[in-house]
């Protein structure tokens, strides 16, 4: 499957998406749950003859997330929307890539118990640029979109208490790892075989989220996802977990602090001596801007 055909395909399956949506909206309106931000944070540093030193800065993020959950009767049915890009430029050093984020999950529940649900998911993220490791080599990227891709998708129980946190227990689900770009594939880059396109992984998954108001106008996000491959070492357990905090100001203006801790052992990071292995990466974004809620 080349980029143009699995684009069409995951255009198809989205607007599938949002017109089953649109469709069951009209009927049952009241039992959806929706909410939403669109944001940017920018900072600029400016400095003329300036004796403590430093350099010339601007930089700018973007960041929205959307959430659509509906339940009504045995029906539980959840969709969350996560985009994310940020650069920034200091003194000589040209427009660099900071943050960089497509991600989308949807699921599907049966109640089977009180708070159980029998249930299927889909989880697809990637990026929207190409990435570069610039302590290594600035010219040649590491990422670009669909290199990796993940596609990840389960048959399991969802536990849904309808309080502030959800549980997913996918003991059977497929993850694919996608890298679409020939030379990061013949370099078996994000474990891919040399040459191949196309990662296949079968194991469990678990995901767990949570939201809560902790003061007003301050609302943490936290969600946890773990996977382990029943084929390849499964005791080597792949870790994304992403924490969101939001500040509302006033109606126009928010404070938001954004972490992601990740682990997966397919993916080897150079360092400095010239050796590649796997690492525990860690983001933190923290920005103050203009922020729509909806």
């Amino acid at each position: 499957m080349n980029k143009k055909q699995l684009l069409l395909v995951c255009s198809l399956f989205a607007s599938g998406g949002v017109l089953l949506a649109q469709t069951v909206e009209k009927s049952d309106s009241s039992y959806w749950k929706k909410e939403g931000f669109a944001g940017l944070k920018m900072t600029q540093v400016s400095l003329t003859n300036w004796a403590a030193g430093g350099d010339n800065s601007v930089a700018f993020d973007l960041q929205g997330a959307y959430q659509a959950n509906y339940k009504k009767g045995k029906h539980l049915w959840s969709n969350r929307m996560e985009l994310a890009y940020g650069l920034n430029k200091t003194g000589e050093d040209g427009v660099r890539k900071a943050n960089d984020k497509i991600y989308l999950h949807t699921n599907y529940g049966y109640s089977i118990a009180k708070s159980w649900y029998a249930s299927a998911f889909a989880t697809f993220q990637t990026q929207f640029s190409s990435g570069y490791d610039y302590k290594v080599n600035k010219d040649i990227a590491i990422s670009e979109f669909m290199a990796p891709a993940y596609l990840t998708t389960g048959l399991g129980f969802t536990y849904d208490p309808g309080k502030i946190f959800t549980v997913v227990l996918s003991p059977a689900s497929w993850r694919g790892t996608f890298v679409l770009n020939d030379r990061l594939s013949d370099e078996g880059a994000y474990g891919v075989d040399p040459g191949k396109h196309l990662l296949s992984s079968f194991g469990a998954n678990v995901k767990g989220e949570a939201k809560y108001e902790f003061l007003p106008n301050m609302t943490a996000y936290s969600r946890l996802e773990l996977y382990s491959d029943y084929l390849h070492k499964p005791l080597n357990v792949d870790v994304n977990w992403e924490v969101q905090v939001n500040m509302i100001i006033n109606k126009w203006f928010s404070t938001t602090l954004t972490t992601n801790l990740l682990y997966d052992d397919d993916v080897k990071i150079a360092q400095k001596d010239g050796s590649k292995g796997p690492r525990v990466q860690f983001k933190e974004i923290l920005g103050v801007g203009v922020q729509f809620n909806f």
